[in-house]
């Protein structure tokens, strides 16, 4: 059965995996170090060129920490001229007022800026650096610079528990838009998911203030509540679906339908270096591996959602069950929903126990040991 291929709509671009924090929770992949080769700055010009050709209107600045790239302002430029909209995903670490202005002059749309704790002593703890009064002063300044005031914090068991200086701290830095973004356990979230993962009572009661804030501030804030996976009967669409929407560029050149699909086996994973942007979308292996519903496994192949869901999340599969084929354990109809029970019990236990596991902090020597022992 032929599948309808849509344009890509969202350009991720991955700019590097260097980063001045170190995350316990980090996306980026644990073997980070191990990426080598950069995409140099002509590279990343005609990938912009060649995916805003195919369609892509959203385009993301992401890392790491894409400021550490000094060819952002060249690169927000030309996204400009050629049409996007831009949304510089960062951490503010070491973003000055001098440099948000010259990024506002080369056409950036949008900066949104992590912070990881309402509580310094938190904050600095999780993001493994002294940055949080930094975050606030460079999240003001954004606001004075007349951007979108956007901030998000991810929400893990750490931090759950301060759900409304979360939100006080938010309407006090007078954020127009807050994602509160719970946890997705891949990359360095999934290495520390015992020490991560909350309780449902705790996402709970978390949502609840969340909603109760969201009514509070209709029209003032806009607030945006990622729900957690392993709390729901259904999962959510890969990506809105495997190669229809999304495309992420990694650092050296990576082309993946989702930021985590690097994890996953014998995808041939294409790189912009060797082919075009239509040539990877189009007819790359990797792109369209999950593209319909002709891979499905029972109990996805009959299930009257499929169209809803695709599945879930096949990096979740892969991870949970070892089998990227199989339906996201997220579902209640997935046979391996065990799995999630036994994600769920084994992080208890870990809260619980007066011996609790440490965190593992991303940096580049943490993910070098980790690639050589195999993760």
């Amino acid at each position: 059965m032929s599948v309808n291929i849509t344009p890509p709509r969202w350009l991720l671009a991955e700019l590097t995996y260097s980063c001045p924090l170190q995350c316990p929770y980090c996306a980026n992949p644990v073997d980070f170090a191990s990426v080598k080769n950069e995409l140099s700055t002509e590279d990343w010009l005609r990938v912009l060129t060649e995916a805003r050709a195919m369609g892509a209107v959203q385009l993301g600045f992401s890392g790491g920490e894409p400021l550490t790239r000094q060819d952002l302002p060249v690169l927000v430029k030309q996204a400009r001229s050629l049409g996007y909209y831009t949304n510089l995903i960062t951490s503010g670490y070491g973003l000055t007022e001098a440099k948000i202005a010259e990024l506002k002059d080369a056409g950036l749309d949008h900066i949104q800026i992590s912070i990881q704790s309402p509580e310094k002593t938190l904050n600095d703890e999780l993001a493994g650096t002294e940055s949080f009064e930094h975050k606030k002063e460079v999240a003001r300044l954004v606001k004075k610079h007349g951007y979108p005031m956007v901030l998000c914090v991810v929400i893990h068991r750490k931090n759950i528990h301060q759900m409304r200086q979360i939100l006080e701290m938010a309407t006090e830095l007078g954020a127009d838009y807050l994602e509160l973004a719970n946890t997705q356990y891949y990359g360095w979230a999934h290495l520390n998911r015992d020490q991560l993962l909350p309780t449902k009572e705790q996402f709970e009661q978390a949502e609840a203030i969340a909603k109760d804030y969201r009514e509070k501030r209709a029209g003032k804030m806009t607030i945006y509540y990622v729900v957690p996976d392993f709390y729901e009967d259904r999962p959510k669409a890969c990506m809105n679906g495997w190669g229809t929407t999304f495309l992420t560029i990694a650092p050296d050149g990576l082309a993946l339908p989702c930021h985590s699909a690097r994890e996953l086996p014998g995808l041939d994973l294409p790189n912009v270096k060797d082919f075009s942007i239509r040539e990877i979308w189009r007819d790359s292996k990797a792109f369209n591996y999950f593209r319909g519903f002709e891979w499905m496994k029972e109990p996805c192949r009959s299930c009257p959602e499929k169209a809803k869901d695709m599945g879930g999340c096949h990096c979740q599969a892969y991870l949970l069950t070892g089998d990227m084929h199989n339906t996201d354990p997220a579902c209640s109809l997935s046979p391996d929903r065990q799995k999630v029970y036994d994600a769920i019990f084994s992080a208890r236990q870990d809260a619980e126990s007066a011996e609790a596991k440490p965190l593992v902090f991303r940096n580049p020597k943490t993910s070098k040991a980790l690639s050589q022992h195999g993760g």
